[in-house]
């Protein structure tokens, strides 16, 4: 599962440094969407144009598109003040994203089995969660701050 060892190499670093969690996983998010990003523009270009579903106009510029948006939110992931909404992003990206990833199995029976349905949608859900985990403790933050706050003017 290659899509797997760059975010995971960087957050076990990040841990190893003795940064914190979020941040780490924050990192690690970064490495994999700078990856499959940059991928859009170099290497993986044509596969990426052929998973495109038919009934999706323009692939080149979807995949364009969608590598940017890949990019961009990599950046935004890394930086506290963006973080909660380049990850929600990012998440909604792999939802959008993933009718290729099925267009990929139904029109290729003999994918090696990295690049099978199955092994493609635990690869997306783990990525989901972790998109995820940036939002809800982002949200948990902000809703535990907005708390202090109201106790210390109720008192």
């Amino acid at each position: 599962m290659p899509p797997l060892i760059a975010p995971t190499a960087v957050t076990v670093l990040a841990l190893i440094a003795r940064r914190p969690p979020l941040l780490a996983l924050r990192l690690g998010i970064a490495a994999m969407f700078v990856v499959t990003g940059a991928a859009h523009f170099i290497g993986m270009r044509e596969e990426l144009i052929a998973m495109v579903p038919p009934w999706l106009p323009a692939p080149e510029l979807l995949v364009t598109i969608t590598g940017a948006l890949e990019l961009a939110g990599a950046v935004g992931v890394v930086l506290p003040a963006t973080a909660p909404w380049a990850a929600a992003g990012l998440g909604t990206l792999l939802v959008a994203m993933f009718p290729a990833n099925v267009h990929l199995a139904l029109t290729n029976p003999d994918l090696p089995f990295t690049q099978q349905l199955v092994p493609r949608t635990v690869i997306q859900l783990i990525f989901l969660a972790a998109t995820t985990t940036v939002v809800v403790a982002y949200a948990r933050t902000r809703r535990s701050a907005s708390t202090d706050a109201a106790d210390l003017i109720a008192r």
